[in-house]
């Protein structure tokens, strides 16, 4: 037996490849930039004295499907230069064990020619030697250049992993004046490709895997430094917060094994504990900074209203996908035409508060109101005055001979002036605004004032705003900030004051001034207290448009419902390459947040599994501790495609078993049976043949979510306790009984050693949230 003898268990795992498709820089930025990156990339063109020579990897630890990734990115570059003697002229070279000119810069004269003979380009293979490849261009410069009186771009592409040195010799090259850009491949070593890259490294360190964002970043650069101009004046180029990323093999300790040790000098042999490791090889990111170039887009003037969808077609093209609301119109422009029978008079300040720009732009909104709301058949009557210490009836309510001599009158209004008496003109608006009709109760239409001012009132404005209200006249404010507080006191409510930031704003709330005329209060469950998730399939089988179409719908359906902390909490939730929580239920606390995040939520393609999202929504959304409010009925509606729910049926169970109700709307000309499965115990489903019939569902889906916000709820359900404390319904209200080493109303601080009882568990009663209001009682 040998005199010493040491087993150490040692297991190893090697992962033979990492899947090529994870990118090694990803630059963080929205879907809608990231279309703007691409398509700046179409439009970049270089047309300078400038000579480029491409230097290609071609070693054993590129690997031929690399050293192919880095001919396609030199071909993308390609189709942005203007390939010319006098103009561009571009080379390329492949280097391992040795440099091998492919073809000199003087050789062709035309983007095809030099497209072609990139792409005959064989891989060459052997060891990476980048250094030697540096030294000869120090030696012969650039093959067919034209030396240093025209800039000198070099276009490294390489993994970054060469044999011998390269930093003295990159150093003399940039010294020459030539421009290098580092380009990664495979699994690039990133601190090589900094020492290769000029200053500044960040703009000169690229990622051939992501040709085409490489191929902008690169040009970026160009056009930055002044090399050459690449895009139109309107294009610009801006920093964005990217991450790369480095493939690093660790060695983790994973436990211990037995294993037997001898001693010097003995025969014995003793048993041990031996300690065994794995590798891994995980990737590092590192946060960098990266430029890139975007122009401006069809969509980037916003040009759909009343939360249209903008789906860019090209640079110049687009189509809006509007709310039911204003579907078939021209950019989902507002279908204003007033049905209801209603009385309106517009009460315009025009005081020196106000300034004459103020009061021309009151005129312009109501201008532009009329021009879309009022035809022939319409059953509503309108009215202007304006005021400043006194009131001036312009145009009394219904007396016009036509809507074109009504707009003739509104041009004519001069302005006033003097003080703001806004108190003063709302009680003689009461008294004499609708003139002295005695028509009565049903006989008697709806009358309205619409108050516009940007300036606080210099007299009392309660009294005489209940004065009017009680003379069953309905009160709506459109103001800037600045006059909101005053404009809820006149109204009585924040619900009917409009408030805008600016003249373009101040035209965008047009339809909504039309919804606040011809509504009345409808009792229903939008004044229940609920918290309501969407889930919307964003997944490859749905598509970019139908997802525009599903975040329409979602839009609309949310109008009626009184979002905030009290009443209505709404989230969202979409998934395809994966799930993602667009917002939570405690995000956003008004109904214009949430439509403006759920406008923003991201279409994500790939494959989609509707029982992974499912799961996500019981573990992290779903859950008083994610915002959910104890008590309170919970609703989650999933619209789908169809596709990848065959996973959903025992996740989506699980949410019913925990007081969640849910509602599947598949959308797709047949009902599959695996939705079928998914429509539990109360039949709930809606099937729809196409995304497009979405909106004649709305009022089936609003009538499923009011009757499920009436069902009884428990308080402990879902279970507000901590750390698997134990929820338990006493007196009307809930207790936790805490595990050990938890304690608090909910079991969510760590107890200190012996103040936990002997028992092991602690029992807190919580208070009864408060009620909410419309809140069904229990």
């Amino acid at each position: 037996m040998p005199s010493f003898l040491l087993l150490e268990v040692l297991f190893i795992f090697l992962f033979s490849g990492v899947r090529q498709s994870h990118p090694l820089q990803e630059v963080h930025v929205s879907r809608e930039t990231t279309g703007k990156i691409s398509a700046a990339n179409k439009m970049m063109q270089c047309s300078a004295a400038v000579d480029v020579l491409f230097l290609i990897d071609g070693s054993h630890s590129v690997g031929k499907r690399s050293f192919e990734r880095s001919k396609h990115f030199a071909i993308m570059v390609c189709d942005a230069l203007d390939i010319n003697p006098e103009r561009v002229r571009v080379g390329a070279l492949q280097f391992s064990s040795a440099p091998r000119l492919e073809f000199r810069l003087d050789s062709f004269s035309s983007q095809q020619e030099v497209k072609a003979k990139i792409k005959r380009m064989v891989f060459k293979g052997g060891r990476t030697d980048t250094g030697l490849a540096l030294k000869y261009l120090l030696r012969k410069g650039f093959p067919g250049g034209r030396n240093a009186s025209v800039p000198q771009i070099l276009v490294v592409s390489t993994d970054g992993r060469s044999q011998g040195q390269v930093a003295t010799p990159a150093e003399q090259l940039k010294e020459r004046g030539v421009t290098i850009f580092a380009v990664g491949v495979r699994f690039p070593r990133w601190e090589e490709l900094h020492t290769l890259a000029s200053e500044p490294k960040e703009q000169h360190v690229l990622m051939a895997e992501q040709a085409e964002d490489a191929t902008n970043g690169l040009l970026s650069t160009l056009s930055k430094s002044a090399v050459c101009t690449v895009a139109s004046p309107d294009c610009k180029v801006q920093p964005h917060p990217c991450e790369r990323k480095t493939l690093e093999t660790v060695r983790e300790l994973v436990g211990s094994a037995p294993c037997w040790r001898g001693s010097r000098g003995t025969d014995a042999v003793l048993a041990a504990l031996c300690p065994f490791s794995s590798w891994k090889r995980v990737f590092v990111t590192h946060p960098a900074t990266c430029y890139r170039t975007t122009c401006p887009g069809a969509c980037d003037s916003q040009p759909c209203q009343n939360g249209g969808t903008c789906v860019p077609e090209g640079r110049d093209r687009y189509h809006c996908v509007c709310p039911p609301a204003f579907g078939g119109e021209a950019n989902c422009a507002p279908k204003l035409s007033l049905e209801c029978r209603i009385d309106v008079l517009f009460l315009l300040a025009s005081s020196a508060g106000t300034t004459p720009e103020g009061f021309l732009r009151a005129k312009a909104f109501v201008k532009r109101f009329l021009q879309a709301s009022l035809s022939e058949d319409s059953r509503a009557r309108v009215g202007v005055a304006w005021y400043s210490r006194e009131l001036a009836l312009a145009v009394p309510v219904g007396e016009y001979r036509d809507v074109p001599a009504l707009l003739r009158s509104l041009d004519g209004l001069p302005f006033g002036g003097g003080a703001t008496l806004t108190g003063h003109a709302l009680r003689q608006a009461a008294d004499h605004g609708f003139g002295s009709t005695t028509r009565t109760g049903q006989d008697r239409p709806r009358r309205v004032v619409v108050l516009l001012t940007e300036s606080p009132s210099q007299d009392e404005v309660a009294g005489p705003a209940r004065y009017a209200r009680t003379r069953e006249l309905l009160l709506l404010g459109v103001g800037t900030d600045a006059v909101r507080a005053e404009l809820e006191e006149i109204t009585g409510s924040p619900k009917r004051v409009l408030v805008h930031a600016g003249p373009q704003d101040l035209f965008h709330r047009i339809p909504e001034l039309r919804r606040k005329l011809c509504s009345r209060p409808r009792p229903g469950c939008q004044a229940q207290s609920l918290d309501l998730l969407f889930m919307l399939d964003a997944s490859a089988s749905v598509g970019p448009e139908n997802f525009a179409q599903m975040q329409s719908f979602v839009r609309s359906l949310m109008l009626p419902f009184d979002v905030n902390p009290d009443v209505t909490q709404v989230g969202l939730v979409v998934y395809g390459s994966r799930v993602q929580t667009a917002f939570g239920l405690d995000t956003h606390l008004t109904r214009a947040a949430v439509l403006r995040a759920t406008s923003q939520a991201p279409y994500l393609g790939g494959m989609g599994s509707a029982g992974t999202a499912l799961l996500h929504v019981y573990d992290k959304v779903m859950t008083v501790q994610r915002g959910a409010r104890p008590g309170v009925p919970k609703a989650v509606v999933l619209l789908t495609g169809g596709m990848g729910v065959e996973d959903a049926a025992v996740p989506i169970q699980k949410l019913r078993n925990n007081g969640v109700s849910a509602l599947v709307v598949g959308v797709g000309p047949v009902l599959r049976e695996a939705l079928r499965r998914l429509a539990g115990p109360r039949d709930s489903l809606i099937h729809v043949a196409s995304y497009a019939d979405l909106r004649y569902h709305q009022d089936a889906l609003l009538e499923w979510v009011c009757a499920e916000a009436k069902q009884p709820v428990s308080l402990c359900k879902p279970s507000p306790c901590l750390h698997e404390g134990t929820c338990i319904l006493h007196n009307g209200s809930y207790r936790c009984e805490c595990r050990d080493g938890w304690q608090g109303p909910h079991c969510g601080n760590r107890s200190l050693r012996g103040d936990a009882p002997t028992g092991g568990q602690q029992s807190f009663t919580s208070q009864r949230p408060p009620r909410r209001p419309g809140h069904p009682g229990r």
